[in-house]
């Protein structure tokens, strides 16, 4: 079963865990690869830091994540 990104996620979590969410991460103009902060973020917060849609955020992390996130 395929995981599924919750309130909770941290950026840093969805990177470790599916390297292909760092090109999602780059492509929407974020950071987070090595930010010391990326293990506190989650979703909506980077989101809002970041002044992103969290929704097409989400959406492109959790293609990233159903695709197998090997990178």
């Amino acid at each position: 079963m395929k995981r599924k990104l919750n309130d909770d996620t941290t950026m840093d979590g969805i990177m470790r865990e599916t390297p292909a969410a760092i090109r999602v991460v780059l492509q929407h103009g974020m950071l987070c690869v090595g930010c010391p902060i990326a293990s506190f973020h989650t979703v909506s917060e980077a989101a809002r830091e970041h002044d992103l849609d969290e929704d097409q955020l989400r959406r492109d992390l959790q293609a990233a994540i159903d695709a197998g996130g090997a990178g």
